[in-house]
């Protein structure tokens, strides 16, 4: 009977041990923040990644928080670093880190083929330097997800679009001073503001504009709101969300569970990067047809502006950046 006992008592525990571990593996929540609206094409890749990444069954329940519903880029960078979000999928801003200034060098990447190999290729010079700057700051960094080159949205037309002359115009730049200093060079006054303040700023007046965003974020933004009459493609940044974790909530995860969502992570950037080119034009169509103007550069202007950013604007970044980064990124 001694031995009976102990027997049903050890089974006992162990099944609770078992039954316990299976539930704290089910009940593993994690919050996702995300920055693109629901409209946007990546909204729904966010939403499938989510369901890859449940559907895996490794005890991962993941809530998708979209359209900057638990705050901006800035915020939710400083909110993962603390370990309030557990995921983001967010343009990351170099308030954390100069470094992260090199997401937006302007002239790094010109063409589509370009933007695939250095964004979508993990282990480009790019990525592998993302990793170990969100590792230094307590983050993991997943994907980077490139949609497209950027330009600038305005209410009036601006002087000398596509040359180096004065533009007589302050637009908005994000908190970037590689994105500033870009600007300037190229002939705008600058005023930084967060993305959430654009469109306001813009429909009062406060600006003429803002660099900001590919063909389809200044359609479904701006263009479908009524607010702006023109676009200029000045294609000097890429515009690239990155997915990444808080490393508190990543130490929690076991070596499954990380790889499912290191898995579903790198499928949803490059089904991103593999759709964004082709829907450019067709939204570049859509603003034309709801009565914009679209200032797009020749061959020639637009090699003459990334030739005067090489030669005017990196010297300068090394102070901004680093050398020793800078010089890592660009290495051969």
């Amino acid at each position: 009977m001694k031995k009976s006992y102990f027997t049903s008592l050890f089974t006992g525990i162990a099944l609770t041990v078992i039954t316990a571990t299976s539930a704290h593996a089910a009940d593993v929540r994690l919050k996702l923040a995300g920055t693109y609206p629901v409209a946007h094409f990546g909204h729904e890749i966010m939403e499938n990644m989510v369901k890859e990444i449940e559907s895996a069954d490794v005890g991962l329940k993941v809530k998708y928080f979209p359209a900057s519903q638990l705050g901006s880029g800035e915020e939710l960078i400083e909110d993962a670093i603390r370990g309030n979000v557990d995921m983001v999928q967010a343009f990351i801003y170099a308030q954390a880190d100069p470094r992260l200034e090199i997401m937006n060098l302007p002239g790094l990447v010109t063409t589509f083929d370009e933007m695939k190999e250095v964004y979508g290729n993990p282990e480009s010079n790019l990525n592998v330097l993302m990793r170990g700057i969100l590792d230094d700051l307590g983050l993991v960094f997943l994907n980077a997800t490139a949609e497209g080159l950027v330009g600038v949205v305005a209410e009036k037309k601006p002087t000398d679009p596509n040359g180096l002359g004065d533009k007589g115009m302050n637009i908005r730049v994000w908190s970037s001073e590689v994105a500033k200093k870009t600007t300037e060079s190229l002939g705008y006054r600058t005023t930084t503001m967060n993305w959430a303040e654009v469109l306001p700023a813009l429909q009062s007046g406060v600006i003429d504009g803002a660099i900001c965003c590919t063909p389809e974020w200044a359609y479904t933004t701006f263009a479908k709101a009524g607010i702006g009459k023109y676009y200029v493609p000045v294609n000097t940044a890429v515009e690239a969300s990155s997915i990444y974790a808080s490393k508190k909530s990543w130490d929690k995860l076991n070596d499954e569970q990380r790889a499912v969502i290191a898995t579903a992570s790198e499928k949803a950037a490059t089904t991103m990067i593999d759709l964004a080119w082709e829907r450019s034009n067709g939204f570049v169509k859509q603003m034309e047809d709801a009565g914009w103007e679209i200032l797009d550069y020749s061959d020639e202007q637009r090699a003459t502006m990334v030739d005067h950013i090489k030669k005017n604007v990196w010297p300068e970044l090394g102070d901004v950046i680093g050398k020793e980064t800078m010089d890592q990124l660009l290495a051969k």
